[in-house]
């Protein structure tokens, strides 16, 4: 049995074909030759990426933030104030309402605060209708204890000094007398308070859990009765009690505050506050992701625009290309591979951008760095799915270019 020869004509004729690495060569040549372009097309990638970066990232920080403080503060603490009469008045807590809270089983520790008609002055000859936005507060010797707050300077209203014309102020309030700690450290300031003079003894930290006492000036218990005409009645108690029992603790409080009127009794907890906030930031985080995907998508349309216009530039090169034997699907190739580089790069340097304006902003603030892994891989894989959409059009429209078209022959 014998067998044909081949001839010439039947002959296989091998297809062009590009290496993996020639391709990225060529995808990238028209970068190199115009990098004025490349870095202005990959600008609006590069912002769009960062600001989604930026964005999850200060929010995981801002919540990693809030997290701590609630492990710190812990959420246990209840706060106790009067509801709404049926006049629509602001109702009244009894003055033994303290010492009832104190007798339920889980409670721990039981602090209170009772407003005053005092105003607290610099000096006794301001004008006294200008209060200068300070409540004076009366205060319990475990008001600390309870809400857990830190003294910036000097010292708390201990019981040593509770019956004593003696005064702390809140951050705010010791701002706006001009009482700082550098000067509670020199001297023993007194402020003008319920036409006496009170010895500044103490300026607190800013409060998480009760603002409220940054605006104050908190005077003792007794000294408030013996000096300021204090009433007795509290305006807000507080009380911590084990974590388990919270829930028990704030279903019975109102009938034990107020028997005769437990519906005229709020009852809240000052962490949930802080969850709001964190709430809060996750909603305008939406927003701002969204300003992000605005600003990404404009990015696409650039390195789309930069792309058309890149072949019709080169044209000449194109029909060039194919009269030497490329492939439509090289033409295509190159093109495309060149928007998907443009986007990738500034996919890239977005997401660097946007890390170090998170750790920027969080190392200033205070905050704990937290950048999720999974924003950054996601928006690299934007950055890869933006680069081929938006090149898809112009890759395509080049490898239909025929040779003698390109050349203008």
């Amino acid at each position: 049995m014998s067998s044909t020869p081949t001839t010439k004509s039947e002959a296989v004729i091998p297809t062009s074909q590009l290496a993996p690495g020639d391709i990225v060569r060529v995808a990238t040549a028209g970068m190199r030759h115009r990098p004025l372009r490349a870095v202005l097309s990959g600008l609006g990638i590069a912002l769009g990426i960062a600001a989604l970066v930026a964005v999850v990232g200060l929010s995981a920080s801002s919540k990693e933030q809030v997290n701590r403080q609630l492990d710190a503060l812990g959420t246990n603490l209840l706060s106790v104030s009067g509801g709404t009469t049926l006049g629509g008045n602001t109702a009244q807590l009894p003055v033994e309402s303290i010492e009832m809270v104190q007798r339920i089983g889980p409670v721990q520790s039981v602090g209170a605060l009772g407003v005053t008609d005092a105003n607290v002055y610099r000096n006794d000859r301001i004008d006294k209708a200008e209060s200068g936005g300070i409540a004076v507060r009366a205060a319990t010797d475990d008001l600390q204890n309870t809400i857990g707050f830190d003294v910036a300077a000097g010292r708390w209203l201990d019981p040593a000094l509770n019956s004593f014309p003696t005064v702390v102020l809140g951050a705010d309030s010791a701002a706006r007398l001009g009482i700082s700690p550098e000067l509670l450290g020199q001297t023993r300031p007194q402020v003008w308070l319920g036409n006496r003079w009170f010895t500044v003894v103490g300026i607190l930290a800013p409060s998480a859990l009760a603002p409220e006492l940054d605006r104050s000036a908190l005077v003792g218990w007794l000294a408030a009765e013996n000096y300021l005409n204090f009433d007795g009645h509290p305006s807000t108690i507080y009380e911590r009690s084990a974590e388990a029992s919270v829930l028990d603790v704030q279903a019975v409080l109102p009938a034990t505050v107020n028997p005769a009127a437990p519906d005229e009794v709020q009852v809240s907890r000052p962490s949930d506050a802080l969850a709001a906030k964190a709430a809060t930031d996750a909603a305008f985080t939406g927003l701002l992701l969204g300003l992000g995907a605005v600003s990404l998508l404009v990015g696409g349309v650039g390195v789309a625009n930069t792309m058309v216009v890149s072949v019709l530039e080169r044209r000449q090169e194109i029909g060039l290309r194919r009269a030497l034997g490329a492939t439509q699907r090289m033409i295509r190739d190159q093109f495309l591979g060149e928007a998907v580089a443009l986007s990738v790069l500034g996919g890239a340097a977005g997401a660097v951008l946007g890390a170090l304006v998170t750790i920027i902003f969080a190392t200033t603030s205070g905050w704990p760095i937290a950048i999720p892994l999974w924003a950054i891989a996601a928006g690299l894989g934007v950055t890869l799915l933006v680069g081929i959409v938006a090149g898809i059009f112009p890759a395509a429209r080049a490898a239909r270019l025929a040779p003698t078209e390109a050349l203008n022959i």
